[in-house]
């Protein structure tokens, strides 16, 4: 049982529960109305319904998440050595115990909840790093977060911004500043230009890295298609690391096929890029007899919504039907998820039922998802997000 807080008193909201749950959301319904208004993103202390202290965290009577708990320690205050703390330990996590500066200068630093941080997201791209903020809560408390994160990288270059539907929900008005320059990291010994700022997250997908790996031990002398390729990732790795014979990249997003072609062209790869919709595309060129040894299909988040979720795997299945088409018997698919909302098992399942209705048979010989660098909790696993499943194909 945990003492009461000592001063400075903070403002008290109270559940309508016992807290019964370590999950640092505590979503509206479960929240009394304070009497008095508390501005979103104020930081409070928590009492169950019995007047029991429970937590210290974010209020945001706006936000469906009312409450996201930082500490369950009373003597724990949330102030700048409470994020000094929590940043240090992020960043010696990825710099000494998965010492990727070994590998890659470009990683996420901060992974929200999995490092005690609910709401914000840091990704390192060189001398960028970059914030992306989920909750009013961590916008407030930007300074403080880069004033910790400029004591292990002081020379870096900071960057900030939130998604307009999280500012709508959250109800706060993040104005991001000048976007920085685009800056080119290294991955693998390969190069990627990333622009910070641009519409495409924090600047590059760093949680594919071991995939993309992976996916290049499988290309040598193939004829590999890249599905929904955005910025080229994959097609980079498959050509300029696994020697593929032939790369060809698939997107409809015009601004990322332009930086698809400045990163093939900084790897010396020859990487064939067309602008399509894949559906279209796809259903032209199956006729055609047109296949392909290796394929990756690793289209964007498909819903944040879970009255939508239904709809997301019958066009997950749709997309695999129509991938699993253009795969030579014997060959590879990855194919990918990163809807948060659609579990691993019900992703697996819209493959298992894309497979029948193309009437191929897939040996799933590995299941991924995001790197090292993006953990989960196990009472939280809203963090496991990404799901990277590798079939042959017969």
């Amino acid at each position: 049982m945990n003492p009461a807080p000592e001063a400075p008193s903070l403002p008290r909201v109270t559940l309508k529960i016992e807290r019964r749950s370590s999950h640092p959301w505590i979503f509206q319904k479960m929240v009394e109305k304070p009497a008095t208004r508390i501005p979103p993103g104020s930081v409070v202390d928590v009492h169950d319904k019995s007047g029991q202290w429970v937590a210290r965290g974010f209020y945001n009577g706006h936000s469906r998440i009312s409450l996201r708990v930082l500490t369950s320690k009373a003597d724990e205050p949330v102030d700048d050595a409470f994020f000094a703390r929590k940043i240090a330990a992020a960043v010696s996590f990825r710099r000494d115990a998965l010492k990727l500066d070994e590998v890659t200068d470009a990683y996420r630093l901060v992974h929200s909840e999995a490092d005690g941080l609910s709401g914000l997201v840091v990704d390192r791209f060189g001398d960028t790093l970059v914030m992306e903020f989920f909750a009013a809560g961590m916008y407030k408390q930007r300074g403080a977060i880069t004033d910790a994160l400029r004591t292990h990288y002081p020379a870096a270059r900071f960057y900030y911004f939130a998604e307009e539907h999280v500012g709508k929900q959250e109800s706060f008005d993040c104005r991001p500043p000048e976007p920085p320059a685009p800056d080119v990291i290294t991955e693998h010994g390969l190069k990627f230009r990333v622009a910070p700022g641009s519409k495409h997250k924090t600047g590059f997908f760093v949680d594919q890295r071991d995939n993309r790996k992976t996916l290049s031990e499988f290309c040598a002398g193939k004829r590999v298609l890249d599905i929904c390729c955005n910025t080229g990732g994959f097609g980079v790795y498959a050509k300029a690391r696994g020697g593929a014979a032939e790369v060809v990249g698939l997107d409809l997003d015009e601004q990322a096929l332009d930086m698809a072609k400045q990163n093939a062209k900084l790897n010396n790869a020859q990487i064939r890029y067309v602008q399509a919709d894949l559906f279209a595309w796809l259903r032209d060129i199956i006729p055609n007899g047109e296949r392909f040894d290796t394929v990756v299909l690793d289209p964007a988040k498909l819903t944040r919504d879970r009255e939508d979720v239904e709809s997301a795997l019958k066009k997950y299945c749709d997309m695999n039907r129509l991938a699993l088409h253009v795969v030579k018997p014997g060959g590879v698919l990855l194919t990918c998820s990163c809807t948060g909302l659609v579990s691993e098992a019900d992703f697996l399942e819209s493959i298992r039922r894309a497979a029948w209705q193309a009437q191929r048979t897939i040996q799933v010989f590995k299941v991924s998802g995001a790197g090292a660098d993006h953990p989960f909790l196990l009472h939280v696993p809203e963090g496991r997000y990404l799901k990277a499943v590798f079939c042959r194909v017969e």
